[in-house]
This record gives C-alpha cells, sequence and structure tokens, in this order.
C-alpha cells in the first residue's frame, strides 16, 4: 500500500464526516476548507488562485467524491512528498473531523479505551483495512489485531467468542467498519479485567509497531513485559520483542559508556536520552552494507555487540545474552528488509496474508466448483440410467411382438394389413438397431462417469489425505520449534554459565596476577636492600682499611717523633764526652714521655671512635693492631750515646 492509497483512506474518512445529509455531496465552502487543512498538516505551498478557482460559486450545488478527486489529485496528492510531513499530524485532522459525527463512546466514561487510544486504533484500522471502499476490516484482520493487542498485554483472545460475535453481526462475515471495531473493542467483551492503563500501553506499543515501523525497542520497567509467542510471531517475519531496560552505547570521541533509549525502524536505528524520545542523541542509517556481529566482553562491559556500517562501527552493550540475542535478530531482519528494498515490514505482512486469504479463497471456489460438476454429473448419470431402463423395457416390448407365432399372423385376413405389419416390423427393427447404438452409446457414457467419478473420489481421498498429512507436518513442526525453543533456552541457560564460570575464572586469574605482581615487587624491594647492604658493606670494608693505613702512618710517625724527642732531651755540648750509665738519664725526661704515650693512644681511639661508629667489633682488634705495631717508647736510660772524644 503507497502513501496516496494511505493518505486516501484517511479523506475519505473526512469527506464522510462532511456530508451530513448522507447524499454523497459536500458544499464547496466545506471541501475549501478542508483542502486549506490539508495544504497545512502536508506541507504543501498554498496555491490560492487554483484553490479559488476550483471552488468558485458559479453554480449551485455541492460537490460529490467524483467531483473532488481530480481536484485532490491534482492539486493535493500530486505534490506530497513522503519523509516532508509529520503523518500523525494528518491523521489527528482527520480523525478530528469524522470522530466528531460518528464516535460515540459511553458519555459515563465505562469506556474501556481513552480518546487518544481510539485515534490509534483507528489508525490501525485504516492500516490493516482493505483498499475498497466503504472501508472494512476483514475478520482475519480483526483477529490479527487483537491478537497482537492481547500478546502485548501478556492476555490470551478467545478466538471462538470472537467468532460467535462476528456470526451475530449482520455484516460480521464480510467485515467490521471501523465504528463496529471501536464499539466491540469498547464493549470490553474481549478485554474484560484489564486497566485502562495497561490496555493503553499496548495500544501504544502496537501503534509503534504497526504504524510507525518500529521493529524493536527497549521497554520502560513499567510496562506490562511479556513473552513473544512463536506461533504468532515468528522470527522470520517479526521480530518485535518487547524486553525491559535501556542499552549501552560507546561513545566515538569521548569513548566514554552512555545508557541510551533505541528505537529500530527498517531504515534507522535511532537512539535518545530517555524513553519520552524527546531529546533525540543520534541515529545510525542501515543499509544493505551493515552487519551485526557480537562482540567479547571488554571494559566491564557484558553481552556486547556492535553495529558495522560504511563508515562508523558502534558499539552496544546489552543487559542479558537474551536481550543482545533479539536486538541482533531484528537488526539484521531490518538489514535484510533493507537488502530486499522493503520500506516496511508490516505492509510486506499484510500483503502476504492477503496474498494467502485469495489462495485460500481460491481454493475454497476450485473446491465447490469441482463438488458443483460433480453433482452435475451424478445428476447426468442418475439421467442416463433412466434413459437406460426405458429402452430395455422398449427393447423387450419388441422381442415380444418379435415372437408372435406364424400361425397367429396367418390368421390376419388383410394383406394391407400384413403389410402394415412388415413395414411396421422393419421399421422396429431399424429402431431398435438405433436404440441398441443409443443403449451401447449410454453404456460407454456411462462407463466413462464411473470411471471420472472414482478418478474424483481419487482425488478427492488424495487432497484429503494430503491435507491431513500437512496437518501433521504443521503439528511436527510446532513441535520441533518447541524442542527448539527449549533446546534454545537451555542452550542460553548454558552460555550464562559458561560466561558467568569465564568472568569469575578471569577474576581468580587477576586475583593471581595481582598476588604475583606484589611478591615480584617484595622480592625487587629484597634484591634493592641486599645490594644497598653490600654496597654499605664494601663502603665500610674500605674505610676500614683507609682507617688502617692511617694508624700504620701515625705508628710511624710516633715512632720517628719520639727517637726525634729523645736527640732533643739528650743535647751534647761540644767537647763533651758520652758517658754509658745503666738506669742513667734525665730524671724528669721517663714522666714526660709516658704521658705523651697516653695522650696519643687516647687520640687514636677517638679517632677510631669518629671514623665508623659500626665497627665496634673491630676497634679493640684495630687498637690491638695498631699498638703491636708501635714499639714501646725507648728508654732514656737503656739509649746508648757514644761520648765524643
Amino acid at each position: 500500500m503507497d502513501l496516496r492509497a494511505e493518505l486516501l483512506k484517511s479523506i475519505w474518512y473526512a469527506f464522510t464526516a462532511l456530508d451530513v445529509e448522507k447524499s454523497g455531496k459536500v458544499s464547496k465552502s466545506q471541501l475549501k476548507v478542508l483542502s486549506h487543512n490539508l495544504y497545512t498538516v502536508l506541507c504543501i505551498p498554498h496555491d490560492p488562485v487554483a484553490l479559488e478557482e476550483h471552488f468558485r460559486d458559479d453554480d449551485d450545488g455541492p460537490v460529490s467524491s467524483q467531483g473532488y478527486m481530480p481536484y485532490l489529485n491534482k492539486y493535493i496528492l500530486d505534490k506530497v512528498e513522503e519523509g516532508a510531513f509529520v503523518k500523525e499530524n494528518f491523521d489527528e485532522l482527520c480523525w478530528t473531523l469524522t470522530a466528531k459525527k460518528n464516535y460515540k463512546p459511553d458519555r459515563n466514561g465505562n469506556s474501556v479505551v481513552s480518546h487518544q487510544d481510539a485515534f490509534k486504533l483507528w489508525c490501525l484500522f485504516n492500516f490493516l483495512s482493505e483498499d475498497k471502499y466503504p472501508l472494512v476490516m476483514v475478520p482475519d484482520e480483526v483477529e490479527y489485531l487483537l491478537k497482537k493487542i492481547c500478546t502485548a498485554m501478556n492476555v490470551e483472545l478467545n478466538s471462538c467468542e470472537l467468532d460467535d460475535y462476528l456470526s451475530q453481526e449482520p455484516q460480521g462475515q464480510g467485515g467490521l467498519t471501523v465504528w463496529q471495531f471501536l464499539d466491540m473493542v469498547n464493549s470490553g467483551r474481549f478485554l474484560r479485567g484489564i486497566e485502562q492503563d495497561a490496555i493503553s500501553m499496548a495500544v501504544e506499543e502496537v501503534y509503534q509497531e504497526v504504524i510507525e515501523d518500529v521493529l524493536k525497542q527497549a521497554r520502560s520497567s513499567h510496562v506490562l513485559g511479556h513473552k513473544p509467542c512463536p506461533a504468532l510471531h515468528p522470527v522470520s517475519d517479526c521480530c518485535v520483542s518487547w524486553v525491559q531496560g535501556y542499552l549501552w552505547k560507546k561513545g566515538q570521541l569521548r569513548r566514554n559508556w552512555s545508557e541510551r533509549w533505541f528505537t529500530l525502524k527498517p531504515s534507522v536505528l535511532s537512539y535518545y536520552m530517555s524513553e519520552d524520545r524527546k531529546e533525540k542523541k543520534g541515529s545510525i542509517a542501515l543499509d544493505r552494507h551493515c552487519c551485526v556481529e557480537v562482540l567479547p566482553d571488554r571494559d566491564g562491559k557484558r553481552c556486547m555487540f556492535c553495529v558495522k556500517t560504511s563508515s562508523r562501527t558502534y558499539e552496544m552493550s546489552a543487559s542479558d545474552t537474551r536481550q543482545r540475542q533479539e536486538w541482533t535478530l531484528a537488526i539484521q531482519t531490518a538489514i535484510r528488509l533493507q537488502a530486499e528494498g522493503k520500506k516496511s515490514l508490516h505492509k510486506d505482512l499484510k500483503q502476504k496474508r492477503r496474498e494467502q486469504r485469495e489462495q485460500r479463497e481460491q481454493r475454497k471456489a476450485a473446491k465447490e466448483e469441482e463438488m458443483q460438476r460433480l453433482r452435475q454429473l451424478q445428476e447426468e448419470k442418475e439421467r442416463k440410467l433412466q434413459e437406460l431402463e426405458l429402452l430395455k423395457e422398449a427393447q423387450g416390448v419388441s422381442t415380444t411382438m418379435c415372437e408372435i407365432p406364424e400361425e397367429q399372423k396367418m390368421r390376419t385376413p388383410c394383406p394391407r394389413v400384413c403389410e402394415a405389419g412388415g413395414q411396421a416390423r422393419a421399421s422396429m427393427q431399424a429402431e431398435m438397431v438405433l436404440k441398441e447404438a443409443e443403449a451401447e452409446r449410454q453404456r460407454k457414457r456411462i462407463m466413462e462417469l464411473e470411471d471420472m467419478q472414482e478418478r474424483l473420489q481419487e482425488a478427492l481421498q488424495q487432497e484429503v489425505k494430503a491435507r491431513q498429512d500437512e496437518e501433521s507436518v504443521r503439528y511436527a513442526q510446532a513441535r520441533l520449534l518447541a524442542e527448539e525453543e527449549e533446546k534454545l533456552k537451555q542452550l542460553m541457560k548454558l552460555k550464562e554459565e559458561q560466561e558467568e564460570y569465564i568472568i569469575k575464572t578471569q577474576r581468580e586469574k587477576q586475583v593471581l596476577k595481582q598476588e604475583m605482581e606484589n611478591k615480584n615487587k617484595c622480592l625487587e624491594e629484597a634484591q634493592k636492600q641486599l645490594e644497598e647492604v653490600r654496597v654499605n658493606r664494601q663502603r665500610v670494608d674500605q674505610d676500614v682499611m683507609a682507617a688502617q693505613r692511617k694508624l700504620r702512618q701515625a705508628s710511624t710517625n710516633v715512632k720517628h717523633w719520639n727517637v726525634q724527642m729523645n736527640r732533643l732531651m739528650h743535647p751534647i755540648g761540644p767537647g763533651d764526652k758520652r758517658t754509658n750509665v745503666s738506669g742513667g738519664g734525665f730524671a724528669g725526661y721517663q714522666p714526660l714521655l709516658s704521658h705523651r704515650d697516653s695522650s696519643l693512644k687516647l687520640k687514636q681511639k677517638v679517632e677510631d671512635k669518629g671514623s665508623d661508629p659500626t665497627r665496634d667489633n673491630r676497634k679493640e682488634n684495630v687498637s690491638n693492631g695498631g699498638n703491636s705495631s708501635v714499639p714501646p717508647a725507648p728508654n732514656v736510660d737503656t739509649m746508648a750515646t757514644e761520648p765524643t772524644n
């Protein structure tokens, strides 16, 4: 269904609403106002000259729909551009005109649906109705729409009750008008026991899916969750399943993760700041070159996937693996629609359902025609059998007349009578020959009819068997689908357990890695401390060697000074003669030398303490080594001085 056909349906309701007298005609002034409003909502430049020229009052009387169509096509519909206007505003204009006259909700406020929900149901009705005027929706589409609404609320529709309701309506078998459909919904017969808020959210959900071509979007937490039924929503036909929560999206520049509300349509994947969809953050154009891939967990995010376009890769994260699978399947369906050149999934599904209905009606008509032909053949067979019985009776009579005795024939006195009897007998024999030939043909015809009847019965049996086989195959397919779904659940559960185990293993691996890093750091610190101890030990050894050298130097200096002091303490005058005195020498020299030796030892101990306080265990050895290396001070009395002559 193209855009022109969709717009014409809504305009038809507006035109019929202006037809107050139901005569099929509307006044020119009303059509002028309607055309002006259509210009506005369809975002078409106003053409006041053409408007005034077409609706000038040069004649009396209103204009019919056929008289309005040329202007509508030429000046309005031919200028409409898809995407240049908001279709919801256009539908609201036509709904306002028609609902004021035709929609009659409960005045006590006990209506099941609100006025806004009735508008959305009206839009859904226009989408699913047949392309014939007056617009009606066939029972199959009524059941389809009610099932989708009930499925959105996790409620099962009673199909038997719907069939009873449609059979009670005068025109229910041929289809329902939109006002009959709204009355049926407002009666609460199929939605009893459900709150109005839940119905409103379900209607909004189906409206976005069917009218706005939303293939999938994350569902808010206050909406009733449900599990899609495979019989109503096979994956190949409709990938719309409603789940709770948002999706996380990774930014392109800042590379941070943000929570966004995503909405998927056949040609674009849009994301918003929140679920009210007031602040749009961006969109991803989908074409046949796009693809969807599942990504491993990283950056603290799990259940990741990406959408690759020709210019960029968009990374996203779902709340669980089931939601990720639903999103990837839905995006793949949108890409497939783009590759096949289809703009709307539900338009394609509607066309398929219509083709299936037409094929079913054709098979039904062919079957009725075949049954009618079979009945005609049966009647013809009975008639031929009756004619055959009559021929058999006539043949019997002829045979009886031929068997009359010759004596009775000779008794006939008149030769004319004999001649007439001979002629009659000859004609009767000729007639019998003809009758026998006719009877033979009739027998052949009966045999052909019986053969045809047998073939038709075999064909009917084969058809019945084929239908039984088809039903058994359907049951088997449904059972296989159920088993496949159960296996898929088990697989998803195993996958989740595997992912949890992998995450746990990764965490343990990280903990072990952290412990190894800590141990390596401790080992490196210990090695550094050991290296520092080695360096300190080398430095201490060097200090000890330096102190030993200083000590040896000091001992050498002390010996030298002792020799010098001894020489100074024994001055030799000119002409004096050296005398050897045992125990001689100066009386005051020995105390002075002892005092000097003690002062030198004390000074050496102080220097050793100041040079390295950590070598207390070696001080005694160093001091002893120094003392052993220093010879005792020479005694003045024992020094031999050679007297001079």
